[in-house]
């Protein structure tokens, strides 16, 4: 993820603030801090949803300083999913690594529960939440999502793949159709973690649909 600094407008990672005789005088700020806190509001938003006054009210900086150190809204979205998928996606890699097809799916499920439904960050998912937009703008938001959540979809296709081919999953399972199940479950987990279903609830659908997983 590239937070490096611009030349343009304020020096990044500084903000003018006005001072007894008029002049201005520059005001550290971390960008890395500034794009965490951007993160949450697009989480809890949505990309249409969040406005720059409350970007720029959460992350603690003027709108030239969002302007010179990250680029536009858009450009500020995408290095918002970055971190996103560095910081709270980290699960998915560890569990495309377990040994078996059903340890796979419980570990997704499981790591997909936990962070849909932390105390500390909003509810559900902020892919889901952003992939539904309402102006051409937005479009092009929506089908950066798609494509990120494609990728990983491959990943998962390919992960059962192989183990049909290692003998993981009965003869009669076709790994496409089960990684758009486990992808189908998870997404539809989000929607109800971001509706306020309890947490009780999701890991009963966890485990029932570990209970229906097919194996040998």
């Amino acid at each position: 993820m590239d937070v490096r600094p611009c030349p343009h407008y304020i020096p990044v990672g500084m903000e003018m603030t006005a001072t007894q005789s008029g002049r201005g005088r520059p005001r550290e700020f971390d960008p890395e801090e500034a794009l965490a806190a951007a993160l949450q509001v697009f989480w809890r938003r949505g990309y249409e949803g969040a406005s720059l006054a409350e970007l720029t009210e959460a992350m603690g900086i003027t709108k030239p300083s969002l302007y010179a150190c990250f680029g536009n809204k858009e450009a500020l979205f995408r290095k918002a999913l970055d971190l996103y998928e560095r910081d709270k996606l980290c699960y998915v890699k560890a569990s495309l690594e377990e040994p078996t097809a059903k340890a796979v799916a419980e570990r997704m499920l499981r790591g997909s529960l936990a962070i849909q439904t932390g105390n500390t960050d909003p509810q559900g998912c902020m892919g889901v939440i952003s992939s539904v937009g309402g102006t051409a703008h937005s479009e092009c938001i929506r089908d950066e999502v798609l494509a990120r959540r494609a990728s990983s979809d491959r990943a998962l296709l390919d992960r059962f793949e192989r183990a049909k081919a290692e003998g993981d999953l009965p003869a009669g399972v076709e790994p496409q159709a089960l990684a758009c199940y486990l992808s189908t479950v998870i997404q539809g987990m989000a929607v109800q973690a971001g509706a306020g279903v309890p947490r009780d609830r999701l890991e009963q659908l966890i485990d029932t649909t570990l209970t229906m997983w097919p194996s040998k």
